[in-house]
């Protein structure tokens, strides 16, 4: 299967640069993947087409404002680093992204913040990325919050700024980890929630922090041959017995997110019951694959020739997925993060 396959045409001046105004006013498509169908709505929308026997999944990451500016010890000018997932807390561990990457060396020393945080380059990654070993501090992440900037995909072309820290993350939002937002959560509102759960509509939470596994690259021309990165993911007791009860009953799964589903999936491909459970998750997700868990999702546009449409692709079927993203252009939406969303069922 190509890479090639999954690529389609969308013009720069649809990628969102600036949320809504309302996170809930987002624009809807939503596809049948039986027909291939689809049909214009808009999020608000969502709590209604919902059924009262589902069972609606979310991720709860949050992110942190994970990119951060220093300097190198040589003193050979600036640098940046986007900590994407830590290994260990004593040593306070992490992989990361660096650039300029190309001379920075193991054993080589980074500053930040006026070396308020101090990082020296432990290893070098197989995919390019270091592994650096933070100075012990006795208050890390608060120095994160205040050095750090909100880690915005590189499609949208500005700085952050101080209201990304709140529009950037998800209403319920609770479990620190995520370097990125699981974006199809990004436009529920608490109101959008309490009408779900009005109708007595079952939600159950579980964890996935968002690293490189989920926007890395496609390098290679076979999606057979590609990668993932491992990501952190945990499932509660509670979550799990609600997940299973779904599937028992036959009810239907909505996971909120790519995210989501590749949690689910990855669980389901460790033990025919979902198991409460932390670990990594590295499951591939692209047509072929069999669904065990996932019945329904939202999820938001994504880029050309990457793993997420793949996987949407594998939901609903090649096909009806890039009939439906050319609808999608030709329509207007809005695309990637702080885009317009698409229901598939």
């Amino acid at each position: 299967m190509l890479v090639s396959d999954f690529n389609f045409h969308l013009p720069e001046e649809l990628i969102a640069q600036e949320p809504l105004a309302e996170r809930s006013a987002s624009r809807m498509l939503c596809l049948n993947r039986t027909s291939g169908a689809w049909q214009d709505r808009t999020f608000t929308e969502f709590p209604d087409i919902l059924r009262p026997t589902d069972l609606v999944v979310f991720n709860n990451t949050r992110v942190f404002p994970a990119r951060l500016f220093g300097k190198r010890a040589s003193g050979e000018g600036k640098i940046e680093v986007l900590l994407t997932r830590q290994i260990s807390s004593e040593p306070n561990e992490w992989e990361c992204l660096v650039r300029p990457g190309k001379k920075v060396g193991v054993g080589e020393r980074l500053y930040f913040g006026d070396s308020a945080l101090e990082a020296e380059v432990a290893a070098r990654g197989d995919f390019g990325e270091r592994r650096i070993r933070f100075a012990s501090v006795p208050d890390f992440f608060a120095r994160i919050e205040q050095l750090g900037h909100v880690p915005l995909p590189p499609y949208i072309g500005r700085e952050d700024r101080v209201e990304d820290r709140e529009r950037y993350q998800t209403v319920f939002a609770k479990e620190r980890g995520s370097v990125a937002a699981p974006t199809a959560g990004l436009h529920f509102t608490p109101e959008i929630l309490e009408k779900i759960r009005s109708r007595g509509i079952e939600t159950a939470e579980l964890t996935l922090h968002v690293g490189l596994g989920t926007f890395q690259p496609i390098k290679v021309d076979r999606v057979e041959d590609h990668k993932l990165h491992c990501e952190h993911f945990e499932i509660s007791g509670e979550a799990a017995a609600a997940i299973n009860r779904a599937r028992l009953s036959n009810r239907r799964i909505v996971a909120v997110g790519t995210t989501t589903v590749r949690t689910l999936e990855y669980a389901a491909s460790q033990s025919p019951e979902i198991q409460p459970s932390s670990g990594e998750a590295d499951i591939f997700i692209y047509p072929g694959y069999k669904f065990q868990v996932v019945d329904a999702m939202l999820t938001n546009f994504h880029l050309p020739q990457s793993s997420l449409l793949m996987l949407v692709c594998a939901f609903a079927g090649r096909e009806n997925v890039l009939a439906a993203y050319r609808h999608a252009v030709q329509s207007r939406y809005r695309f990637y993060s702080y885009g317009d969303c698409m229901f598939v069922e």
